[in-house]
């Protein structure tokens, strides 16, 4: 059968040699006036979609054993038999049909009372209807009733010899009832009434209408109305009763509308629409998608302890055609102490199902009508495609809210221990898990700077080389047993293979760190190996703890895969520290030796304050270079040199004033005060002469020069010394 709004091909035809009409109906369809001169055959005519009530683009073929040989009659969606009222005692059929009595004109009776006995015995027969070329009696309607035979065929809702609905459609329309109980209380209220009303049809129920429909219910079904709401026997009955009146149009307007076909199972448009994702980018679910979840896991959880119980979740997946969940699960996410999923847990489950692949989150979440309930185009809303991770590297911040880590050491070196501690268990809670039951992966929420982020951990099964899937990722973690000696080669070994020239941080974890530590048969220790190769140092951890294990190392792997550039510096991060290392090492060889022997070097700032800049134009490097500039210490020397001289003069005058009484006194200050002058000077390493005392035009203009000297110079140096600190 043809999809609803796809061109429809209707196939006239007739059961008998004899001539019946069927040419006549097709053109008094087309002139809507009886045609006088009749030709043997009408040529195939297309009705348009604005003129037909299902807004389908019609094509009708008057079909002639005689004359058609091009498979006319199998590439139809129906076949109108039409044959004579005076003359029906020979009908055959061929599906699907529908039964048109012309030249009712030319009888005064109708046939219909002797067509029913054979509508009753061919199931196959749409509906039965009687018409007249000449007084254009039904010709429309016809028509009518051939596009609505296809668009609504009768027999996948409904089974005429048992009267009641086809156990296919019971199953869709009890999938469609448990979506619309959105507080899952076995009943649809007036609000859920209204809602499924209007998403469906675009328009509410009046209140009056909704307890008509009640009242109609309650008459035939004792319990098809609870608590003033409708059952699901109710909701049954009442597309029965729809269909049993010639209304299952109706029926097909709300299947269709939750996404089923003619047959009825959910179309592929519906459950996987169309998702572009580009390379190197992965799949998160948004804030809405976590809404719809959160009201999922609100409406299933019947006892309010935050958690789905084995029953509780069963009810939940009543609407899938198969249990999307393992028993593995619970070993995936969080868990309570009877081992029920809980809220993170189920949130966490979702999100992994997205990460690793989006289509079956797509297709789940089409199970449940999330693009109904949330009147959206489709589940693709539902999804953000995260942005390339060059792109992050690139801007060094991230948008992504879901990180993987691969965990990646030889079997028995505690893998297992690191994935089920992310979910809170210590040892003796994972001795409690089935073998059979282990996951690889586990997914939880870890807090990084104050924000929730997604740790997805991944147990990369031991290999000697790993393949691209096992290698992408955002952060590695080289698991190594301390108590096996042979444990941490594999991990330096697969290191040199696959991740030490990558753009991926990583980090070595210690594991079983409360057992003895024995040395490891490698060439260095792996403190010695994370140096080398510039990695934190080795992280020890252990699982054999009484209350859960620390979660340190989560944060620590969540931070590397969030900020890599921090871990793994790019280029011009390496050249610029291997600048400001060549400063610092300059430095030191020049302070050792005399300074006097390097009149050209000028000592910036960047190994002193450890800046990072390359550009010698920052604050400090132009508060450096301003104090070691020649001009400034050219007119600090000449200050130094005018104060001095104004200070030889003033003792010279005390002296002569106060020779009489204390000459000794006073030549023995003069002289204490030219010993200072001279060490000054030979720290000042300048030559007193610059200045002489012919450069001396007004001493009060020196003196003003003095202060104001002073005053800069302890003023910068107390800016220097506060950016110092601030450093």
């Amino acid at each position: 059968m043809c999809g609803y709004g796809n061109p429809l091909l209707i196939c006239v035809c007739s059961n008998f040699t004899a001539r019946v009409g069927k040419t006549s109906l097709i053109m008094s369809l087309v002139s809507e006036e009886f045609p006088e001169e009749v030709p043997p055959r009408a040529e195939e005519i297309t009705i348009p979609a604005d003129v037909t009530p299902e807004r389908v683009p019609t094509h009708i073929v008057d079909y002639s054993v005689d004359s058609h040989n091009d498979g006319s009659i199998i590439r139809c969606q129906i076949t109108a038999i039409i044959f004579d009222c005076k003359n029906f005692s020979q009908l055959t059929f061929r599906l699907p049909l529908i039964l048109v009595g012309n030249k009712s004109d030319l009888v005064e009776y109708s046939s219909m009372e002797t067509i029913l006995p054979i509508m009753n015995q061919y199931t196959e027969i749409e509906t039965c209807v009687e018409c007249s070329a000449k007084n254009l009696k039904n010709i429309s309607e016809l028509f009518y009733y051939a596009q609505k035979a296809v668009l609504h065929p009768t027999g996948p809702l409904y089974c005429p010899e048992e009267k009641e609905m086809k156990p296919a459609c019971i199953k869709a329309l009890t999938r469609i009832f448990r979506i619309s109980d959105q507080d899952n209380d076995g009943t649809l209220n007036d609000a859920e009434l209204n809602f499924f009303q209007r998403i469906c049809f675009n328009t509410p129920l009046a209140p009056q209408a909704l307890e008509d429909v009640k009242n109609v219910v309650r008459k035939n079904l004792s319990d098809g109305v609870a608590d003033n709401g409708l059952t699901l026997k109710g909701f049954l009955f009442l597309h029965t009763l729809f269909i049993q009146r010639g209304r299952h149009e109706t029926t097909w307007t709300v299947l269709r509308r939750f996404g089923y076909d003619d047959d009825l199972e959910l179309t592929p448009e519906y459950l996987f629409p169309l998702l572009k994702i580009p390379p190197d980018c992965t799949t998160e679910l948004n804030h809405h998608a976590y809404l719809f979840l959160q009201s999922i896991f609100d409406k299933h959880d019947l006892d309010r302890d935050c958690a789905l119980s084995p029953d509780e979740l069963k009810d939940l997946f009543k609407i899938f055609p198969y249990m999307p969940w393992g028993p593995d699960v619970n070993s995936t996410v969080c868990t309570n102490e009877r081992g029920w999923i809980t809220y993170q847990g189920f949130l966490s489950q979702w999100t992994l199902t997205t990460y690793l692949d989006v289509q079956r989150c797509l297709e789940y979440l089409g199970y449940l009508g999330y693009s109904i309930l949330t009147e959206q185009e489709s589940q693709a809303s539902a999804i953000t495609v995260t942005r390339d991770k060059k792109i992050d590297l690139q801007k060094k911040q991230t948008q992504r809210n879901v990180f993987r880590c691969n965990l990646i050491g030889l079997k028995g070196s505690g893998k297992s221990g690191v994935l089920q501690a992310l979910l809170g268990r210590n040892l003796m809670r994972q001795k409690h898990i089935r073998p059979e039951h282990k996951s690889y992966y586990a997914i939880n929420t870890v807090y990084v700077y104050g924000q929730e982020k997604y740790l997805l951990l991944h147990n990369v099964c031991e290999s000697d080389f790993l393949c691209d899937s096992e290698i992408m990722c955002d952060a590695v973690c080289l698991v190594y047993d301390v108590s096996n000696p042979k444990s941490f080669e594999y991990c330096a070994r697969i290191f040199k293979q696959h991740f030490m020239d990558s753009r991926i941080p990583c980090l070595v974890i210690a594991a079983k760190s409360d057992l003895h530590e024995v040395r490891q048969e490698y060439s260095i220790s792996p403190a010695e190996f994370c140096k080398k190769h510039k990695m934190p140092p080795p992280q020890a951890f252990s699982c054999n703890t009484v209350d859960a294990p620390s979660k340190d190392i989560f944060v620590k792997l969540t931070t590397m895969a969030m900020y890599p550039f921090i871990y793994l510096p790019s280029s011009s991060d390496v050249r610029a520290v291997h600048r400001v290392k060549y400063r610092i090492k300059t430095w030191k060889e020049v302070k050792q030796n005399n300074l006097n022997s390097y009149p050209s070097v000028c000592f910036c700032s960047h190994a002193r304050l450890r800046c990072m800049c390359t550009c010698n134009r920052c604050t400090f490097c132009i508060c450096q270079n301003l104090l070691n500039s020649d001009l400034l210490q050219s007119v600090k020397n000449k200050l130094f040199t005018a104060v001095l001289n104004r200070l030889r003069a003033a003792v010279a005058e005390l002296g002569a004033m106060l020779l009489s009484d204390e000459e000794s006194s006073i030549v023995h200050q003069v002289h204490a005060v030219r010993s200072v002058e001279d060490s000054i000077f030979m720290e000042s390493s300048l030559d007193p002469q610059h200045v002489t005392q012919a450069d001396l035009k007004s001493s009060t203009f020196w003196l003003r020069a003095s202060f104001g000297a002073t005053v800069f110079a302890v003023l910068g140096f107390a800016m220097y010394r506060a950016l110092l600190k601030q450093r």
